[in-house]
């Protein structure tokens, strides 16, 4: 799992994306004024973000360019997009990956609080 992950990351770092939007990105978006992720990591090649979730709390609308993810601890999620609304169980442990999200907006609707890491290269 740990070389998997090191081979997406390897592709992300290779390639670059150009997002030209008025929303705010995943660090400058939070919940009701309060921040929710924080940097780990910025470097000239990649950023490195920690995103924590208690039940309740969730992301204000907001875009992604290019990112992988990375789920520490998991929970219930409401999730907005251009899709339309759902539920989704998201489990600790779960990786993705998005070429670009236009928007979305999320919400821990589940009892226990969720962590992610957002991988985003430069």
């Amino acid at each position: 799992m740990r070389f998997v992950l090191l081979i997406i990351l390897g592709i992300f770092l290779i390639s670059s994306c150009d997002t030209k939007t008025t929303l705010p990105d995943p660090l400058q978006a939070g919940w009701e004024g309060q921040k929710v992720c924080e940097v780990l990591e910025d470097t000239d090649h990649m950023r490195v973000l920690k995103c924590t979730f208690p039940p309740g709390v969730g992301h204000e609308k907001h875009y992604h360019d290019r990112h992988f993810g990375y789920t520490l601890a998991g929970s219930k999620f409401t999730i907005t997009d251009t899709t339309g609304t759902r539920e989704v169980d998201i489990p600790t442990g779960y990786g993705f990956s998005n070429e670009k999200v236009e928007w979305h907006q999320v919400r821990n609707t589940g009892d226990s609080t969720a962590v992610f890491l957002i991988f985003e290269p430069k």
